[in-house]
This record gives structure tokens, C-alpha cells and sequence, in this order.
């Protein structure tokens, strides 16, 4: 087991789905977040949940729950940077991150970006699938906190590509069959097929 923290990004607003706490949504019985956690448990030698507000809402999970240290809803990239202070502090060197709302995430997600990593010597590697680019799935060195910070705060970035595009990065692909790996659960028709997805998987 490496030393990489797993960071599930589970802070959205979720107004596709009329708000509210879109990981904690069941498909075949079980929340999207333990989904999410069961992909990753085996892949990561820490797991912590990004999220905002009581994190007692998360306690059944049994995994520390790290909030924004920028105020305000600053996205995506504000996760990213408390899964890196975080890791940080907890002496690992990269960070993966991943929505809370994927729940078929590859079982080779995170050993492919590393390969990737090592093979192209490149600073950030992002997860992509049937040609689109997961910037949210993705591999950072928790070295780029103070710059993270410093986009977020003085230059008021938000978009996760962009803060990726300073940097030296590679993007690794994956196959869409049977299904995309990167299916996100983004409104209540997507849990009708998470719901038959995760069924199927159960008989396999």
C-alpha cells in the first residue's frame, strides 16, 4: 500500500438534483460514497472526505472529513487544496482526487496515473475516457499547495483545468466498456442507471 491520500470531493452543491448531499444518495442499496469508498479503499494507503458543513452527517463512513480552508463555495479546486494540506500533514507526497458522485471508479485508477507519472515525468496526471478529460480525477503532488492557495485566494481561480494547464501534465484514457468507469451520478435520471450498474456488478 503506497502512501497517496485519497481525497473524495463530496462538497457539491447539487442543484441538478435539488441540492443536498448528493454521495449520501443510495444505488443498489448502499450510498454513492460508500461506492466510491470501496473503489478506492484498496488503491490508497489513506482515504479522507472533502465536504463542508457538520461532518457528523459523513461519521458512519469512519473517515476523517476535511473542509475548504478558503472561504466561501470555491469548487472543486478548494477540495483539492484541503486534500493536499491535508496529505501534507500526514507526510504523503501526492494526492488523487476523485468526485463523490463516481461511483465505478477503474480498480487501476490510481496505478495507471502513477505510471503515467513516472513514464512522462509530468507534474499533474488527469484521468480521461471515450476522449473527455476528468480534470476532477486526477494525481497532484501535494508540493503544489502554496501555489493551489495562492490561484484560489489572490487570483480568484475556479476552474480546475486551468490551474492544471500551469503545469507540465499528462492525461491517461480509459475504456468505456461495459460502461465509462467516470459515470457521475449528476441528476435523478442518472440513478436509474448507477442503480442498474452497480446490480450488474453485484452478480458478477
Amino acid at each position: 500500500m503506497n502512501d497517496c491520500l485519497g481525497v473524495i470531493l463530496a462538497g457539491g452543491l447539487a442543484r441538478r438534483m435539488g441540492g443536498g448531499d448528493k454521495p449520501l444518495v443510495e444505488i443498489a442499496g448502499r450510498p454513492i460514497l460508500q461506492h466510491v469508498i470501496d473503489r478506492l479503499k484498496p488503491q490508497c494507503g489513506r482515504l479522507a472526505i472533502n465536504a463542508n458543513g457538520d461532518p457528523a452527517r459523513f461519521s458512519a463512513f469512519g473517515l476523517p472529513v476535511i473542509c475548504d480552508s478558503v472561504e466561501g463555495f470555491a469548487g472543486p479546486l478548494a477540495g483539492v487544496l484541503a486534500g493536499m494540506e491535508f496529505g501534507a500533514a500526514k507526510g504523503a507526497a501526492h494526492v488523487l482526487s476523485a468526485p463523490g458522485d463516481t461511483p465505478f471508479l477503474p480498480a487501476d485508477l490510481l496505478s495507471r496515473l502513477e505510471a503515467a507519472r513516472s513514464r512522462t515525468g509530468t507534474v499533474i496526471i488527469v484521468a480521461a475516457s471515450k476522449g473527455r478529460t476528468h480534470h476532477a480525477v486526477a494525481l497532484w503532488p501535494v508540493a503544489l499547495r502554496e501555489d493551489l492557495r495562492r490561484a484560489l485566494v489572490a487570483e480568484d481561480e475556479r476552474k480546475v483545468s486551468a490551474f492544471i494547464g500551469r503545469y507540465a501534465n499528462a492525461v491517461v484514457e480509459w475504456p468505456t466498456e461495459p460502461y465509462d468507469p467516470f459515470f457521475n451520478v449528476n441528476q435523478a435520471e442518472d440513478l436509474a442507471r448507477a442503480d442498474a450498474i452497480a446490480k450488474d456488478e453485484s452478480r458478477s
